[in-house]
């Protein structure tokens, strides 16, 4: 299994991860970021893809054993779990933000039994809303949720709240401190802006951040 710092480069190998200090990214929240991560962009890299499936089953069969079904967050997140559905050879799920508002009216597409032991696969936990919200709809459903497994996180004391209100431990492969590291090693950045970075890191844990 590729060490988090080795998961941290293959991001930014693939541009799945933007760093700059000078010119901010504005989140869909309004906050403006130094970082902007794109898991999406690793689907088409193929090493990337692998590495990160890899990384995710380990994750798996480490911290969930017995596991039963394998469930994507709608979008991002499925072609995540389907690669580690395939291989954990387990079947397959993915959760919807909502359910349907036609047809069956369906917020979990796939098939799936009450009592199963369900790992939820997520992109990326910020706050962890969309992460919550498929273990609730697995929940509501009869599932049993291990645990979450994600690619990259940001560390935020609202997510570990969040996760541990509802009683689900969530594991990452990388972190926004791997992905500095891994930016200063590999030249992503230069090395004046660090510290601006993990200043501004500081104040998105500590809530002093606001659109």
């Amino acid at each position: 299994m590729m060490l988090q710092k080795d998961i941290a480069k293959e991001m930014l190998r693939v541009g799945a991860v933007e760093l700059n200090a000078t010119e901010l990214f504005t989140w869909a929240s309004g906050i403006k970021s130094p970082i902007y991560c794109d898991t999406r962009l690793t689907i088409s890299d193929p090493a990337a893809r692998k590495a990160l499936a890899k990384g995710l089953a380990a994750n798996i069969q480490e911290f969930f054993p017995g596991t039963d079904i394998v469930a994507g967050t709608a979008t991002a997140g499925i072609p995540h779990a389907a690669w580690v559905s395939d291989i954990l050879d387990l079947p397959m799920v993915y959760v919807r933000s909502k359910a349907k508002e036609h047809g069956r009216g369906n917020q979990i597409e796939g098939k799936y039994a009450e009592g199963q032991k369900v790992v939820v696969v997520e992109d990326i936990v910020s706050t962890g809303g969309s992460s919550i919200t498929a273990v609730e709809a697995l929940r509501a459903a009869g599932c049993e949720v291990l645990g979450v497994v994600c690619v990259y996180t940001y560390n935020l004391p609202k997510a570990e709240k969040a996760f541990d209100e509802i009683g689900v431990k969530y594991v990452s492969l990388t972190n926004f401190d791997y992905l500095i590291e891994a930016a200063s090693e590999t030249g992503a950045i230069d090395a004046d802006q660090i510290p601006f970075l993990k200043d501004w890191h500081a104040k998105l844990k500590a809530g002093e951040l606001t659109a």
